[in-house]
């Protein structure tokens, strides 16, 4: 979960990498640092966000660097704790994302062997095993250390009198940006598209050497061939684009990313281990669980075909019983928990599908057919439109099923997104940032919903807040309503829209707060309210849509109003890549 970045070039390589850091920042603020390689190895690093200034690179000479920015697993959040490390003679500097296992039996073993540590991380092994290792040829110390790793890691190194990049990928992402001259390596895409959209993604296994000339991949000690990708994506994906936060921007940039995203869904084959799907299980994580609950509602009262979503992270411990499809979900591809959930799944014969944001991600690697959400990059720890892409794959599934009964709805359907944009929240957003708790209601698909509206509340705002099935509030929650604890309720038209109004009535009748969505005409709804939410189309597609939007609107704006760090919430990261 943490970011790595490294470059070489003819450029003065740390302040390129400092510029790199700042945009994959998202995945890991607990710390960060720089080592730059002149005639010896430098290192800057510090506890803390990334300043916009205060941070001088000008005493890190060199035309090659390597960088972090850390999400921390072992030990606090400290500068010693920092990346890069340092082997005891300062000679070799390493950066690392994922988890190495077994460090504890290592450092033992080195603490024996005479080595001093300076941090409480599992990566400064790395670089005292590469220490005992090197013999000038750090490719040959990387390839010599790696099969006493256990877990998983994208590692970054440079040593002293080798003019190389060496890098190294297991379980956790990594990939190259060829540029002209010039060599980039990263936990993901976005700090490389500034400067190149020429791509090599490494696989399991993978270890590659890097100079502004030439990439060289190895595979278990052999040259290997890695495929060049020209990425689609731009620079301006990643830009806020005048928006305060990228966030803000990512919501707004929702009609165009579900609208954009059923015409390429369109163009594409639909995978055969889709159409002969007779039982369907998704395993998924946060988000992407919440829209695979969507995507089981609607499978089973449309198409009549049983489905079952699992936490990827139980299922891995406690798998059903492996009959029929299992589709893995995860914006990065590199979910660390939903890959091992599919890889199970595999191994007990079930066909595979991938549904992922990160093209060449790792999921699409495991899986026997992927499908794209093309909603561009997410920059915001918080997804907003990576779930509105996820809802239009899912949308096309069941449209195929149906013989292309909802075509008209998917056409139309992101001008209801267009609408939410444009409410009032304010007294809605009033009520929820003076509360200490929250409930998030909803029937049906919209239940789900309603989680993904609580689970945004929650991560951006710190407002406590829970998602629950309408009618089970009754079953122990209402024992916290009260005065002070506002609910939030979807209820649009439709077969439980009577038993809803009745659940809303119970609610109102302890006294707590209620805000309504639901459909704009409906004045039984407006009188129960007391801050009611127009939802600009009740349809079922559009509905779901639209209250989706206003609900990551209404979180949006509650942390903002409450000062919060939006764009990178306390204790969390982008991209989960460990268990």
């Amino acid at each position: 979960m943490c970011g790595i970045f490294g470059y070489t070039g003819g450029s003065r390589a740390a302040t390129i990498v400092l510029e790199g850091l700042r945009k994959i920042e998202y995945r890991g603020y607990d710390s960060f640092g720089i080592a730059a390689l002149g005639d010896t190895i430098r290192v800057s690093k510090r506890q803390g966000r990334i300043p916009e200034e205060g941070f001088d690179t000008w005493d890190l000479a060199g035309t090659v660097a390597i960088g972090h920015t850390r999400w921390a697993t072992h030990g606090i959040p400290d500068d010693k704790n920092a990346h890069p490390h340092r082997d005891c003679t300062g000679k070799i500097a390493v950066v690392h994302n994922g988890i190495i296992e077994n460090y504890a039996a290592l450092k033992r073993d080195l603490i024996g062997r005479g080595h001093i540590f300076s941090s409480d991380t599992d990566t400064e092994i790395i670089a005292h095993l590469l220490e005992e290792a090197y013999e000038g040829d750090l490719l040959a110390a990387i390839q010599a250390v790696l099969p006493t790793l256990e877990g998983s890691y994208a590692i970054l190194t440079l040593a002293e009198g080798d003019a190389r990049i060496v890098a190294a990928r297991s379980r956790s992402p990594l990939v190259l940006g060829i540029g002209d001259n010039t060599m980039f390596a990263a936990s993901d895409m976005t700090p490389i598209l500034e400067y190149t959209r020429r791509m090599i993604v490494l696989e399991d296994g993978d270890v590659a050497t890097l100079t502004p000339a030439v990439v060289e991949i190895f595979h278990a000690g052999r040259r290997a061939e890695r495929n060049e990708e020209f990425v689609q994506w731009s620079f301006e994906d990643v830009r806020k684009g005048g928006f305060r936060h990228f966030m803000l921007k990512e919501i707004f940039d929702q009609p165009a990313v579900f609208s954009d995203a059923i015409r390429a869904l369109r163009k594409e084959e639909l995978p055969g281990v889709v159409r002969d799907a007779g039982k369907v299980t998704i395993v998924a994580c946060g988000t992407s669980y919440h829209a695979a609950l969507v995507f089981k509602y609607l499978l089973e009262e449309q198409c009549r075909v049983p489905a079952r979503v699992e936490i990827a992270s139980e299922f891995r411990y406690f798998p059903p019983p492996p009959e029929g499809l299992v589709i893995g979900i995860s914006q990065s591809g590199e979910t660390a928990d939903t890959i091992m959930a599919l890889q199970l799944a595999k191994l007990r014969a079930c066909p595979t599908l991938a549904i992922v944001n990160g093209v060449g991600s790792s999921l699409t690697r495991i899986a026997d057919a992927s499908l794209l959400m093309h909603a561009g990059p997410e920059i915001s720890v918080a997804a907003t439109k990576s779930f509105i892409a996820e809802l239009a794959v899912f949308f096309h599934l069941v449209d195929i099923m149906k013989q292309g009964a909802w075509g008209h709805q998917l056409d139309s359907a992101h001008r209801a997104i267009e609408e939410a944009l444009l409410l009032d929240l304010g007294p809605a957003v009033t009520c929820c940032r003076d509360a200490q708790n929250l409930f998030f209601v909803g029937r049906g698909a919209f239940y789900p919903i309603a989680l993904e509206g609580a689970l945004k509340m929650k991560e951006i705002s710190y407002i406590h807040a829970e998602g629950y099935a309408a009618g089970e509030i009754k079953h122990g929650p209402f024992a916290l309503l009260s005065p002070e604890t506002p609910v939030v309720a979807i209820c649009a038209p439709g077969e439980t829209y009577g038993v809803m109004v009745s659940n809303i009535r119970e609610m109102k009748a302890r006294g707590t707060p209620l805000i309504i969505l639901g459909e704009k005409d409906d004045r039984d709804l407006q009188e129960i309210a007391d801050i009611f939410i127009p939802l600009p189309s009740a349809e079922s597609i559009a509905g779901l849509l639209s209250a989706t939007v206003i609900l990551q609107l209404l979180a949006y704006h509650t942390a903002d109003a409450l000062g919060r760090n939006i764009d990178r919430p306390r204790n969390l990261a982008k991209s989960v890549t460990v268990e």
